[in-house]
């Protein structure tokens, strides 16, 4: 009888074969439970083990572990872009670029987000920005409740919206703030996919978003289960690029991984730790320099499976 597992995923195109009971395995049985939006079940593993499995996004796995929470990770990365089209500002702030940031007021949904983490380390890699300058705003709370930002992190005003903050010029710049209808709000990165990609160019950073955990209890109780996920999501991977490749973006989601295959190659999701080592050690790092994390972590203590070829 295959190992039942409640899972918490985003149907993507490259999961949904996984979701639709399409793709099986006689081991493994996924209990799909559907949760909109999925941030809502980064929170619910974190603070309550929901499920046996989840998508979760990066930073909040690494704020997760770095208070104990029982959830090891799967070098299954589900969710990724380029994240430099996630910053913009009023034009009306007298902002004329990143290095204008220094004294100003940045809003976020949540400090250990992880598009905030990533526009924060481009920041200070690319930009030469300094973060302890700049004074980020939350409009939410953070996953891992126990967590502790660092000083220049204030809360808004209850229920207030970062889009109308932005509008009001209560705060200069904002990270992924949702649409905002004004022409007063711009990028403040312009051309952000050929800057991105520029970036993963020149550095091999390619901005990792989501990926999936598991409950800790569950691998110790079946060993064998690291393997049979990972070649389970590589198989639904391997079936949807194909398909891909055959009949052509069929939908918004598909032209978005077609554009990077442009720049990545044909798999743009890239599973496993190997491919992604220079990505994934420099998240630790901007983590660790953001005070979302407490110290450096190696790569084998966050993935398990690490030591079994998954690549």
């Amino acid at each position: 009888m295959p190992l039942n597992l409640k899972t918490a995923l985003v149907s993507y195109g490259h999961t949904k074969s996984l979701i639709d009971g399409e793709l099986s395995s006689d081991r493994v049985e996924i209990d799909h439970v559907e949760v909109s939006p999925i941030t809502t079940a980064f929170r619910r593993m974190v603070r309550t083990l929901d499920y046996d499995v989840s998508e979760m996004a990066l930073s909040t796995y690494l704020c997760a572990r770095d208070h104990g929470k029982p959830i090891t990770a799967l070098p299954i990365f589900v969710l990724r872009r380029f994240e430099h089209g996630q910053i913009v500002y009023n034009v009306n702030s007298g902002i004329q670029g990143p290095e204008d940031l220094a004294g100003r007021k940045v809003g976020v949904r949540g400090y250990t987000v992880t598009p905030g983490v990533w526009v924060r380390g481009i920041l200070s890699t690319a930009y030469g920005v300094d973060l302890d300058q700049v004074t980020w705003v939350l409009s939410g709370n953070e996953h891992v409740a126990e967590y502790v930002a660092p000083s220049n992190v204030v809360p808004a005003p209850q229920g207030a919206d970062l889009g109308a903050m932005l509008l009001s010029g209560e705060i200069d710049a904002a990270i992924g703030p949702g649409p905002v209808d004004s022409e007063d709000i711009q990028p403040l990165i312009p051309n952000a996919f050929d800057t991105g990609a520029e970036f993963y160019r020149e550095t091999g950073i390619y901005p990792i978003s989501h990926h999936v955990v598991v409950k800790d209890e569950v691998l110790k109780a079946n060993p064998w289960l690291p393997e049979e996920l990972f070649q389970l999501f590589r198989s639904a991977k391997d079936q949807y690029l194909d398909a891909l490749a055959s009949n052509g973006p069929q939908n918004s989601q598909d032209e978005s991984l077609a554009r990077m295959q442009q720049v990545i190659g044909r798999d743009p999701l890239l599973y496993g730790v190997a491919p992604n080592r220079k990505s994934l050690e420099s998240f630790v790092r901007f983590n660790v320099e953001q005070g979302v994390i407490s110290r450096a972590v190696g790569l084998e203590e966050l993935f398990v499976g690490v030591g079994l070829d998954l690549v």
